[in-house]
């Protein structure tokens, strides 16, 4: 049995929130590693290079966040874009918008990868360290990357904001 699979097999606690309920501890430590073996190696990388920028101006912050929103958002929920998650998740239902809701499936590696795409609040991490590193080192495509996603969502604002008043009769 390999160490990954002891790690699995540990038995969740008998009383909380997660009292009964597999969890892929294996597959978990190795998307923190990936994570953070990248982000360290990005960084170490790009300072190298003199490509980390002093500062991040607070408009740029915002246009990043903004945009780590949406594509986390799109990756996580979005009906279309289900076939990036079919491999590691089942549908649940439409919840409307144009999202679906989906539970992880599998076990180890797999179901850990499930649960990160269907968790926008989980994903929104790899989504803004990326937009944050391609603003390091291109920072226009960065920007025009993230202007377009930020204004998505605010189209998605509009949208849902506009049904609901139609919607209300107003």
């Amino acid at each position: 049995m390999a160490a990954t699979d002891e790690i699995e097999q540990i038995a969740p606690p008998s009383r909380g929130p997660f009292a009964g309920h597999y969890r892929p501890f294996g597959g978990y430590g190795a998307l923190v590693l990936a994570f953070n073996a990248s982000l360290v190696g990005f960084l170490v990388a790009a300072e190298r290079r003199g490509r980390l920028p002093e500062r991040y101006a607070p408009g740029d912050v915002a246009l990043l966040a903004v945009a780590s929103f949406k594509l986390s958002r799109l990756i996580t929920k979005d009906r279309v874009t289900s076939v990036i998650r079919a491999p590691f998740t089942r549908f649940q239902e439409d919840v409307g918008h144009g999202e679906v809701a989906e539970a992880a499936r599998g076990t180890g590696l797999r179901r850990a990868l499930g649960e990160l795409l269907v968790c926008d609040f989980c994903l929104a991490q790899w989504t803004a360290a990326g937009f944050v590193g391609l603003f390091a080192v291109a920072p226009r495509p960065a920007r025009t990357l993230s202007a377009m996603w930020t204004a998505h969502a605010a189209a998605d604002v509009l949208q849902v904001g506009y049904t609901r008043l139609l919607e209300s009769g107003s």
